[in-house]
């Protein structure tokens, strides 16, 4: 299919190449919030988004109707209100100390996540009659990483008073294990999220992220916050994959040898040649988030063809043996591109090749890639049915 770019960022002599899919971008998020449905979809743009620009990412989510997002940190959301001046924008890390007038200033919500910061909220909107006092609670159950705890949840549910000041508009909490469908865990947070919201019969409540999703109806409630499924990885290892792959990293040749039997390759000598070998070296390293760990064991393509990767991967440089590509392949030579994530290596089985996951490796992917934003002509809209 042919594609149209809509924007080229980076360095402008880069020899590596990450290409942005923003149509499959947007199909991944009408295929979710067709499956949420009728839950509201919003979406999760932490970390550059993914790492693949806050920017052009947002602007096409709210053209496919997103329009509430969840960032880490209250710079982000500073960041993401200055692209979208109506979005519902919520700060997942919470509301950090003395921030309360920034949070004000940017119409950002905290999401409040122990009962100090449900006091300062509560404090500052009572002393500010004119306050944006929106704000989402996180209740924690089973992540024992943010959200208020069972003592202090018990301490609030007895006197929800403490929360007068604040609009609540979210009741939330996170899934431990939603991308294991059959760990016990989903199940038992489901039933102790259930009962806790229980206490807040007439708001909007959020329980799953991406994989949630996939788990049934009774984990989406009101409200769903895809991730990582937004940008192609998979929601699960149970099933294949549904999402559409959103990028394609290639890096460039730069040079072809070809070396003798017991020659070495690379730093540490870690791959020795046991017979007269072609080599490929392409403009790619860890120090543009292609990790370390692929080294001896990851694998590049050459139109449909495997080169895999020997020797260690370098700062700047990898090294693919291209000995035995088949006689209808194409001649790699200096300038040719290779595919390192790409249609016949995506984004997971790079990530289970470097012993990772899919979001180390977006998250990853350095500033050093000419990035070209494209999109599909036109994207049909997928028919999701619910489950």
């Amino acid at each position: 299919m042919t594609m149209v770019t809509l924007e080229e960022t980076g360095p402008p002599h880069a020899s590596s190449l990450l290409t942005i899919d923003l149509g499959a971008l947007a199909k991944n998020y009408q295929l979710l919030s067709a499956r949420a449905t009728p839950a509201k979809c919003a979406a999760v743009v932490k970390a550059d988004a993914y790492g693949l620009g806050l920017v052009p990412v947002v602007k096409a989510l709210e053209k496919e109707g997103c329009s509430t997002f969840f960032v880490a940190h209250l710079d982000e959301g500073i960041n993401a209100r200055r692209i979208t001046p109506n979005a519902e924008i919520y700060i997942l890390n919470g509301l950090t100390l003395h921030d309360e007038a920034v949070f004000q200033e940017y119409t950002l919500r905290p999401v409040l996540n122990d009962l100090a910061q449900v006091e300062r909220w509560a404090r500052y909107c009572s002393e500010q009659p004119n306050a944006n006092s929106a704000a989402a609670l996180q209740l924690d159950t089973g992540m024992s990483r943010l959200g208020l705890s069972k003592s202090e949840q018990k301490i609030l549910f007895s006197d929800l008073n403490r929360l007068i000041p604040i609009r609540l508009t979210l009741i939330m909490s996170h899934l431990a294990c939603a991308d294991e469908p059959g760990n016990a865990m989903n199940r038992k947070q489901l039933h102790e999220f259930q009962a806790a919201i229980q206490n807040f019969p007439n708001l909007p409540a959020s329980l799953s992220a991406s994989s949630g999703i996939f788990l049934g109806s009774k984990w989406r409630f009101d409200l769903v916050r895809p991730g990582v499924c937004l940008y192609g990885a998979k929601p699960n290892n149970s099933t294949p994959n549904p999402m559409s792959q959103v990028i394609l990293l290639q890096g460039k040749i730069l040079q072809v040898q070809d070396v003798d039997t017991q020659r070495t390759v690379g730093y540490g000598a870690s791959h020795r040649v046991g017979k007269p070998t072609r080599i490929a070296t392409v403009a790619a390293g860890y120090a543009d988030g292609f990790s370390r760990m692929l080294s001896n064991q990851g694998v590049a393509h050459i139109g449909k063809f495997p080169a895999p990767i020997i020797g260690r991967v370098s700062m700047d440089l990898i090294t693919l043996d291209i000995s035995d590509l088949p006689n209808d392949a194409p001649l790699p030579r200096p300038g040719d591109m290779v595919d390192l994530i790409g249609p016949h290596r995506d984004l997971d089985d790079v990530a289970t090749a470097a012993g990772t996951i899919g979001y180390e490796i977006l998250t990853s992917l350095g500033d050093r890639y000419r990035r070209r934003y494209v999109t599909a002509p036109s994207s049909p809209k997928p028919v999701e049915a619910n489950s």
